[in-house]
């Protein structure tokens, strides 16, 4: 009867490798702002703002927008999407029919509505999904009844907080973010507010800090021309998000 074999020596890196200590635990982050990405139209951009770290990838099927994408285009895009990657599909006043297309396309999709849906509207689509309210920029922001609008839509998943400009989102104007008590119990900003509108590299880590939202949603902030994202302020935004995070954990 043969001995068995010596055990197998562990490889030099193995060896090598220094154990966990748990001690590390104190300086990993706490706080963690999701993104989302929206208006990406090419293969490259979505890859881009995958490997930036983008949670959420949105696509516009407003067909008026200059972002715009049919619901076959939204479905090839989506499908280089790696799990845990949430697809977003955005709707303007759009018809049964081509909400039902878009979902038909990228059945795992999280809708969002953008328009003048109200909220039976929103409802029947019978998906989850986010509710945009678009708020006056400058002084009239502080006139927009955002509780009473959050209870409106208290079906939606979360409440995205966009400036009301023509076309319906995209144009890069920022709201007043001092208007609004983000703490109130009907508004819960850190499980249920997307802080979107505006949102560049430069000016998200303020919007993070003083919002506190369970999001953050850049389209026009990170791109070269509509439509057309900039891979290096993809990986900016989400760099500075990251910063805010690390603020956050530090002011406790």
């Amino acid at each position: 009867m043969q001995p068995p074999p010596p055990p197998a020596r562990a490889s030099a890196q193995a060896q090598n490798r220094r154990p966990f200590r748990t001690d590390n635990l104190q300086n990993m982050p706490i706080h963690r702002t999701r993104i989302k990405i929206c208006g990406l139209t090419r293969e490259d951009d979505v890859d881009a703002a995958v490997h930036a770290g983008a949670d959420a990838i949105g696509f516009v099927l407003y067909p008026s927008s200059p972002r715009a994408v049919t619901p076959a285009r939204a479905g090839e895009l989506a499908r280089r999407l790696p799990a845990f990657v949430t697809p977003v599909l955005l709707f303007v006043n759009a018809t049964r029919d081509h909400v039902d297309q878009g979902c038909s396309e990228v059945p795992n999709a999280l809708l969002q509505f953008h328009g003048d849906e109200s909220p039976e509207t929103c409802k029947a689509a019978a998906r989850p999904y986010l509710r945009a309210a678009r708020i006056p920029p400058g002084p009239a922001g502080a006139g927009f009844d955002l509780l009473k609008y959050a209870l409106q839509h208290s079906d939606a998943q979360a409440i995205l907080l966009d400036a009301h400009v023509e076309g319906y989102g995209g144009g890069g104007q920022t709201f007043d973010w001092t208007a609004f008590p983000w703490s109130h119990p009907h508004l819960s900003a850190s499980s249920r507010l997307v802080l979107s509108g505006g949102l560049t590299p430069a000016n998200v880590i303020d919007g993070i800090t003083l919002v506190r939202p369970w999001a953050v949603d850049v389209s026009s902030g990170v791109e070269m021309s509509k439509g057309i994202k900039d891979r290096t302020k993809m990986f900016a935004f989400v760099a500075a998000v990251r910063a805010a995070d690390a603020l956050i954990d530090r002011s406790g």
